[in-house]
């Protein structure tokens, strides 16, 4: 049960979104700009493969589901390839400058200053760029926020797969601008 009054038919940072329109706008420009558009070497997918990988090491389920499913979509629908990132990048199907990514992000996860020069170091030699290795950080840094903004107010996190994977398909397409569906619209 949410810690605060949030609208019931909204689940996770979207109840949080629907509360407080006022900080939602800077917080949802946020995540447009990281994961949403157009970027010069990273893919959409590969972004929401950063996030997701970071919300499953904040253990935030709602997070980590969404930005999965969106993942999932964004990589042309393979939820294996995000099942796999999540149990162990380094075995993971994905290219090695992804590997030494998520291994930075994983450092900015457990506290920036863990980020070395030898991970910076690795990461460009596996072909990164600087704004790469930036916005690595930038994201796992913002979903270090996001994951204790949803979690520290005991939002609802629903259960069902086929609820992440609808929502997760509309964000893929449509981006983080438009406005969330209420869940009975989803399960419908």
């Amino acid at each position: 049960m949410p810690h605060i009054n949030l609208p019931k038919e909204f689940p996770g940072i979207r109840s949080l979104f629907v509360y407080r329109p006022e900080t939602a706008g800077p917080l949802n420009d946020l995540v447009q700009t990281l994961l949403h558009n157009p970027h010069p070497t990273l893919s959409a997918g590969e972004r929401e493969l950063i996030a997701t990988y970071v919300s499953g090491l904040n253990t935030c389920k709602y997070c980590c589901s969404i930005h999965g499913a969106i993942a999932q979509h964004q990589l042309g629908n393979d939820a294996e390839i995000v099942k796999q990132v999540l149990d162990n990048p380094d075995t993971a199907p994905i290219s090695s400058k992804m590997k030494a990514l998520l291994k930075i992000a994983a450092h900015v996860q457990s506290g920036g200053k863990n980020v070395t020069s030898a991970d910076v170091e690795l990461a460009r030699k596996e072909g990164a760029t600087d704004i790469e290795i930036h916005d690595a950080v930038l994201i796992a840094a913002a979903f270090c926020m996001y994951n204790r903004y949803v979690d520290g107010l005991a939002t609802w996190q629903p259960d069902d797969a086929a609820l992440y994977d609808k929502m997760g398909e509309q964000r893929a397409r449509e981006g983080y601008h438009t406005a969330p569906f209420k869940v009975a619209e989803v399960v419908d």
